[in-house]
């Protein structure tokens, strides 16, 4: 359905599945996390590590079936001196393999090591705070793994993963995981997966889920500068902030005063050179910035995020290489697809970080995309109102926005 100005569009952020499942976490339960967007990575059962028992380590042994392993962050790992085992190891960021550790065990208290719980005590070891290294044998039945430090916001494995999860919870970030296996030994995934946690009363949360509570709690962005940008449209106020977490700077041009209680008229634009600069036809992206800027203006009062993701996040030289495909009939998501690259990688979470530094609580969102309503309100910004931003199709660009129409599900009455 199509939002008309000033309609209520969301009141507020959905029920967090994180902390339906960070209570049970609180409580010595487990929960089980997934990720839709890469179905074939299964999903994992995790535990808070402080808290693992007996009865934990059994239930991962007997019902999940993958490996145990106990994900440590680096701090931890280089307290208790555990080094990367030998052989090659995922790119830090690129690959979302796990970093695997020398396995260990407790020094006391343990006989074989490979029982539940020989290895609960050698993870409660692990989750010690005061732990050293003398406290470890190596090798052993427990496989540690070193999470990111910055956890699924920098890198999206299971170890960062499972730590963000324990955090949310409150609890010391080290967690006790394992993937989950079907009858056939294979990994479990999709509906199985589902099944999986119904059948053990398990609260799912999604990678996503995590993401966004991250976001909305912790803030990743800070203002570098700001001036005066004297435009076509009137004088704007330019800000310049900046990623923390990849040191990508982006621009925020705005009029009036953003902290006040009504809603403010807001624009968030990715980065499209071709169509900014070069005002190239194939696509809707300049008059789009120039229409939001005008319509800011005319308000007196809104500001436009400039986001630093060129062609939906594959950057610009991946973009010229979709252009190639489709001059030979591709559409865009065809083309991306081809060249083994997300449809669309962009981070709307970061500009929820942006208007919440600017004090913006409640906008009228100037956009064709319901999947930037949502993402704002997850991350807790409130969208009273959908504001369309259509540009006229032309025969240069009536297939591009026919593509994220039918193919992206934006909301394009013209098309």
């Amino acid at each position: 359905m199509t939002h008309q100005p000033g309609s209520n569009v969301q009141s507020g952020p959905r029920e967090s599945p994180v902390s339906r499942a960070a209570y049970l976490l609180r409580k010595g339960g487990i929960a089980l996390i997934k990720d839709p967007s890469r179905p074939e990575r299964g999903g994992i059962v995790v535990a808070s590590g402080a808290r693992t028992s007996d009865d934990t380590v059994n239930f991962l042994a007997s019902h999940a079936r993958g490996l145990t392993a106990v994900a440590l962050t680096p701090e931890r790992a280089e307290r208790l001196g555990l080094t990367l085992q030998r052989g090659p190891q995922p790119d830090p960021v690129a690959d979302a393999g796990e970093r695997w550790l020398v396995t260990v065990e407790a020094r006391a208290g343990v006989s074989t090591g490979i029982s539940a719980s020989d290895r609960a005590a050698t993870i409660q070891v692990l989750a010690r705070s005061e732990a050293r290294p003398e406290d470890l044998t190596t090798p052993g039945h427990v496989h540690p793994t070193m999470a990111d430090a910055g956890g699924i916001v920098v890198r999206n494995g299971w170890s960062e993963a499972a730590i963000d999860l324990v955090r949310a919870a409150g609890l010391e970030p080290i967690a006790t995981f394992s993937q989950v296996l079907a009858d056939d030994g294979e990994l479990c995934v999709g509906e199985a997966l589902d099944a999986f946690a119904a059948r053990h009363s398990l609260p799912e949360v999604r990678v996503s889920d995590l993401l966004a509570h991250r976001m909305a709690n912790e803030s990743f962005v800070r203002q570098l500068s700001q001036a005066t940008l004297p435009t076509r449209h009137g004088d704007f106020l330019v800000r310049a902030f900046e990623n923390r977490l990849d040191s990508r700077q982006h621009l925020v041009l705005s009029l009036g005063d953003t902290r006040s209680p009504e809603p403010l008229l807001v624009r968030m634009h990715s980065e499209c050179l071709t169509g900014d600069v070069f005002h190239s036809l194939r696509c809707d992206c300049g008059p789009q910035l120039d229409e939001a800027l005008r319509r800011v203006a005319e308000a007196g009062r809104g500001l436009v995020l400039y986001l630093r993701q060129e062609g939906r996040g594959i950057g610009l030289l991946d973009k010229i290489r979709a252009y190639a495909l489709q001059d030979d009939g591709r559409d865009t998501v065809e083309a991306n697809l081809e060249l083994g690259l997300p449809v669309d990688s962009r981070d709307y979470g970061l500009a929820a970080q942006i208007l919440h530094a600017l004090g913006v609580q409640r906008v009228r969102l100037l956009t064709n995309n319901p999947d930037k309503i949502q993402t704002l309100v997850d991350y807790g910004v409130q969208v009273v109102a959908r504001e369309p931003l259509e540009i006229a199709p032309s025969d240069d660009n009536r297939q591009y926005l026919r593509t994220k129409k039918l193919k992206l599900g934006h909301l394009l009455g013209d098309v």
